[in-house]
This record gives C-alpha cells, structure tokens and sequence, in this order.
C-alpha cells in the first residue's frame, strides 16, 4: 500500500509541475506581441515599451506592478504611461537609467522595489527590453539565485550587452560577490547597433 500511496504522490507531482511549467510557457498573445516580452516566473516579466492597449493586455493578465527604467522623452516612451498604468489599478514605478551611463545605484533601487510588496506580478519595462533584461537578469540571480548561465541565456534571447552594460553588470555582480564567468557564459560584448 505504501509503494501505490509513493507512486501516486510522485505521479500527482510530476503533473503539478509540468501543469506550472506548462502555464509559464502558455504566454497570452496579447502579451506576446510586446517588444521582446520575457517571462520568468509566474511574477515576473521583462518587455519592451508597451502600447496603451498593450497595458491593458498587462493589466488583464494580473500584473499589479510595472516598473519602467528609461526617460519619458524617448521617442517610443508614453509621456503619460504613469496615468495609463495607475488608471488600470497597477502600480508604477520609474527610475530613469541612462543606455550610457548606467549606474549600480539605479539597479539597488530597482531592487528594493522588487523587495517590498515582494511577490507581486511585475512588469519591468524599458524601450526595446536591453536594460531590463540586464536589470532582469541581475535581479534573478542576485534575488532568485537563479543560476548565471540560465539568466545569461534568458539576457542573450534578447540582446548580448555592449561594453557599458557587460561592464555594468559585472560591476554590480562583483559588489555582490557572484562570478559572472560560467562554462557556457560568452560575454564578448556586442558592437555598436546590435
């Protein structure tokens, strides 16, 4: 009797997860057409600039928070993203990070909005998903102890950093103690225009 019981509890578990990693892969179109939208986890995600209608594609999947790291001046930038996000009962949060210049303290304050209220669904967005893919991926290994060479893969689906941000990145991960080096890591920097 206890073999079954064994059996039947691996078998229920074995399709609780493959039922959850199903669901992740599972992404809804309306979301999948934002630039470069990235799902992690059941909480969060990384994309490129939303459209108005994308933001209530966002707000109708759960997100409760979005997070945008570039300026309001872009050109693909929504002057009024704050009162289109707000307006759809989810939470915003900027904090402008410079393409050129990126700074350490700019990723410390993304991370502390990602602590408090931790758990909510959480769009981090820039323009065309480079800075957030390279918050992303910091904030995975750095937070979720996700492993370098899947959260540099995850990064690499997207873009491989240029020079400022691989310099970036390693800079933050360094403060952190974590080696950003791993077998199948290239952190050959991208040229310019890629």
């Amino acid at each position: 009797m206890n073999r079954k019981l064994l059996a039947l509890s691996g078998i229920l578990l074995m399709t609780i997860i493959t039922h959850v990693l199903h669901a992740l892969e599972e992404i809804d179109p309306a979301l999948a057409e934002i630039a470069n939208f990235r799902q992690y986890s059941a909480t969060f995600a990384s994309a490129g600039q939303p459209t108005r209608e994308q933001f209530q594609a966002v707000a109708e999947n759960g997100f409760e928070r979005v997070v945008y790291i570039a300026f309001t001046n872009n050109p693909n930038a929504l002057p009024d993203a704050d009162l289109v996000v707000k307006g759809l009962g989810m939470e915003y949060t900027q904090i402008p990070v410079d393409f050129n210049d990126p700074r350490p303290s700019e990723y410390y304050a993304f991370a502390d909005a990602m602590v408090r209220n931790e758990g909510r669904k959480t769009l981090l967005h820039c323009q065309v998903n480079y800075r957030a893919t390279a918050f992303s991926f910091l904030h995975r290994v750095l937070n979720e102890n996700i492993p370098v060479a899947e959260a540099k893969a995850d990064m690499n689906s997207v873009w491989q950093p240029n020079e400022t941000w691989r310099d970036f990145i390693f800079e933050v991960l360094n403060q952190n103690g974590i080696d950003p080096n791993c077998e199948s890591c290239d952190w050959t920097p991208s040229q310019p225009g890629q």
